[in-house]
Protein backbone atom coordinates (compact mmCIF):
# COMPACT_ATOMS: atom_id res chain seq x y z
CA UNK A 1 0.00 0.00 0.00
CA UNK A 2 1.42 3.30 -1.07
CA UNK A 3 0.38 6.16 0.85
CA UNK A 4 0.56 9.90 -0.25
CA UNK A 5 3.35 10.81 2.57
CA UNK A 6 5.19 8.03 1.02
CA UNK A 7 4.50 9.25 -2.64
CA UNK A 8 5.60 12.73 -1.57
CA UNK A 9 8.69 11.77 0.13
CA UNK A 10 9.76 9.70 -2.77
CA UNK A 11 9.16 12.60 -5.65
CA UNK A 12 10.71 15.07 -2.88
CA UNK A 13 14.03 12.46 -2.72
CA UNK A 14 14.05 12.15 -6.27
CA UNK A 15 14.79 15.99 -6.89
CA UNK A 16 17.07 16.77 -3.96
CA UNK A 17 21.04 17.15 -5.40
CA UNK A 18 22.42 13.89 -4.35
CA UNK A 19 19.12 12.12 -5.89
CA UNK A 20 20.30 14.58 -9.19
CA UNK A 21 23.93 13.57 -9.25
CA UNK A 22 23.34 9.55 -8.99
CA UNK A 23 20.70 10.28 -11.84
CA UNK A 24 23.50 12.18 -13.96
CA UNK A 25 26.47 10.36 -13.49
CA UNK A 26 26.15 7.07 -15.26
CA UNK A 27 28.80 5.12 -13.16
CA UNK A 28 27.53 5.67 -10.32
CA UNK A 29 25.03 3.14 -10.30
CA UNK A 30 27.09 0.35 -11.43
CA UNK A 31 29.65 0.78 -9.36
CA UNK A 32 27.32 1.13 -6.26
CA UNK A 33 25.67 -2.09 -7.71
CA UNK A 34 28.57 -4.08 -8.15
CA UNK A 35 29.75 -2.96 -4.22
CA UNK A 36 26.23 -4.32 -2.96
CA UNK A 37 26.33 -7.09 -5.05
CA UNK A 38 30.19 -8.27 -3.85
CA UNK A 39 28.60 -7.39 -0.24
CA UNK A 40 25.75 -10.05 -0.47
CA UNK A 41 27.97 -12.52 -1.71
CA UNK A 42 30.18 -11.81 1.40
CA UNK A 43 26.98 -12.22 3.67
CA UNK A 44 25.68 -15.06 1.92
CA UNK A 45 28.54 -16.85 1.63
CA UNK A 46 29.09 -16.52 6.00
CA UNK A 47 25.47 -16.97 5.86
CA UNK A 48 25.82 -20.74 4.12
CA UNK A 49 29.35 -21.16 6.10
CA UNK A 50 27.44 -20.89 9.57
CA UNK A 51 24.15 -22.55 8.84
CA UNK A 52 26.20 -25.75 7.26
CA UNK A 53 27.92 -25.93 10.18
CA UNK A 54 25.15 -26.00 12.51
CA UNK A 55 23.25 -28.75 10.46
CA UNK A 56 26.73 -30.70 10.75
CA UNK A 57 27.66 -30.48 6.89
CA UNK A 58 31.42 -28.38 7.63
CA UNK A 59 33.55 -27.96 9.86
CA UNK A 60 32.12 -30.47 12.44
CA UNK A 61 35.89 -31.04 14.20
CA UNK A 62 35.98 -27.26 15.33
CA UNK A 63 33.61 -25.81 18.00
CA UNK A 64 30.85 -23.87 16.91
CA UNK A 65 31.89 -20.54 18.94
CA UNK A 66 34.64 -20.96 17.07
CA UNK A 67 33.48 -21.62 13.62
CA UNK A 68 31.30 -18.79 13.64
CA UNK A 69 33.94 -16.66 15.48
CA UNK A 70 35.77 -16.37 12.00
CA UNK A 71 32.34 -15.73 10.18
CA UNK A 72 29.60 -13.60 12.06
CA UNK A 73 32.21 -11.16 11.70
CA UNK A 74 31.86 -10.45 8.11
CA UNK A 75 28.38 -10.37 8.39
CA UNK A 76 28.45 -7.78 10.89
CA UNK A 77 31.30 -5.81 9.26
CA UNK A 78 29.25 -6.00 5.59
CA UNK A 79 25.77 -4.82 6.48
CA UNK A 80 26.50 -1.15 7.06
CA UNK A 81 28.44 -1.40 3.39
CA UNK A 82 24.62 -2.60 2.31
CA UNK A 83 22.97 -0.07 3.79
CA UNK A 84 25.05 2.66 2.25
CA UNK A 85 25.06 1.34 -1.18
CA UNK A 86 21.43 0.58 -0.79
CA UNK A 87 20.56 3.79 0.49
CA UNK A 88 22.63 5.25 -2.52
CA UNK A 89 20.44 3.28 -4.95
CA UNK A 90 17.40 4.49 -3.73
CA UNK A 91 18.06 8.11 -3.65
CA UNK A 92 19.02 7.62 -6.98
CA UNK A 93 15.48 5.99 -7.78
CA UNK A 94 13.58 6.58 -4.15
CA UNK A 95 9.96 6.01 -6.22
CA UNK A 96 10.99 2.78 -8.08
CA UNK A 97 12.76 1.60 -4.89
CA UNK A 98 10.09 2.78 -1.63
CA UNK A 99 7.20 2.30 -3.63
CA UNK A 100 7.66 -1.25 -4.30
CA UNK A 101 5.97 -3.86 -2.57
CA UNK A 102 8.59 -6.10 -3.31
CA UNK A 103 11.47 -3.70 -1.93
CA UNK A 104 9.22 -3.98 1.29
CA UNK A 105 9.32 -7.29 1.72
CA UNK A 106 13.12 -7.23 1.09
CA UNK A 107 13.22 -4.98 4.68
CA UNK A 108 10.99 -6.66 6.52
CA UNK A 109 12.93 -10.21 5.31
CA UNK A 110 16.19 -8.55 6.25
CA UNK A 111 15.00 -6.89 9.74
CA UNK A 112 13.71 -10.87 10.31
CA UNK A 113 17.74 -12.31 9.20
CA UNK A 114 19.23 -10.09 10.90
CA UNK A 115 16.83 -10.96 14.14
CA UNK A 116 17.52 -14.42 13.72
CA UNK A 117 21.27 -13.86 13.34
CA UNK A 118 21.55 -11.48 16.36
CA UNK A 119 19.19 -14.18 18.41
CA UNK A 120 21.92 -16.80 17.28
CA UNK A 121 25.05 -15.00 18.30
CA UNK A 122 23.46 -13.56 21.69
CA UNK A 123 22.30 -17.36 22.27
CA UNK A 124 25.34 -18.58 21.42
CA UNK A 125 27.34 -16.64 23.70
CA UNK A 126 25.08 -17.41 26.63
CA UNK A 127 25.65 -21.29 25.65
CA UNK A 128 28.24 -22.49 22.89
CA UNK A 129 26.92 -26.17 23.15
CA UNK A 130 23.17 -25.90 22.73
CA UNK A 131 23.43 -25.42 18.96
CA UNK A 132 25.95 -28.18 18.60
CA UNK A 133 25.11 -31.29 16.38
CA UNK A 134 27.35 -33.39 17.91
CA UNK A 135 25.29 -32.60 21.20
CA UNK A 136 22.43 -34.27 20.26
CA UNK A 137 20.35 -31.27 19.13
CA UNK A 138 20.37 -31.43 15.53
CA UNK A 139 16.65 -30.17 16.07
CA UNK A 140 17.57 -27.15 17.41
CA UNK A 141 19.80 -26.41 15.10
CA UNK A 142 17.69 -26.97 12.32
CA UNK A 143 15.17 -24.36 13.76
CA UNK A 144 18.01 -21.58 13.00
CA UNK A 145 19.67 -22.82 9.88
CA UNK A 146 16.83 -23.36 7.75
CA UNK A 147 14.57 -20.17 8.58
CA UNK A 148 17.93 -18.12 8.28
CA UNK A 149 19.04 -19.63 4.98
CA UNK A 150 15.25 -19.41 3.78
CA UNK A 151 15.12 -15.48 4.59
CA UNK A 152 18.79 -14.62 3.45
CA UNK A 153 17.79 -16.19 0.31
CA UNK A 154 14.54 -14.60 0.27
CA UNK A 155 16.68 -11.38 0.49
CA UNK A 156 18.30 -11.99 -2.22
CA UNK A 157 15.54 -13.02 -4.90
CA UNK A 158 13.75 -10.08 -3.50
CA UNK A 159 16.27 -8.24 -4.29
CA UNK A 160 16.43 -9.03 -8.24
CA UNK A 161 12.85 -9.01 -8.53
CA UNK A 162 12.99 -5.03 -7.55
CA UNK A 163 14.13 -4.46 -11.09
CA UNK A 164 11.51 -6.35 -12.37
CA UNK A 165 8.44 -5.02 -10.58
Amino acid sequence: MITKALHDFCLWLEHTPMSHTIQTFSWIVPVVQTVHILAIAAVMGSVLMINLRLVGVLGRDQPLPHFSARFLPVIWWVLPVLLASGIIMIVGEPVRSLESPIFQLKMCLVVAAIAITLGFQIWLGKNPSFWDVSAGRSGASLIIAVPSLVLWVGIVFAGRWIAYY
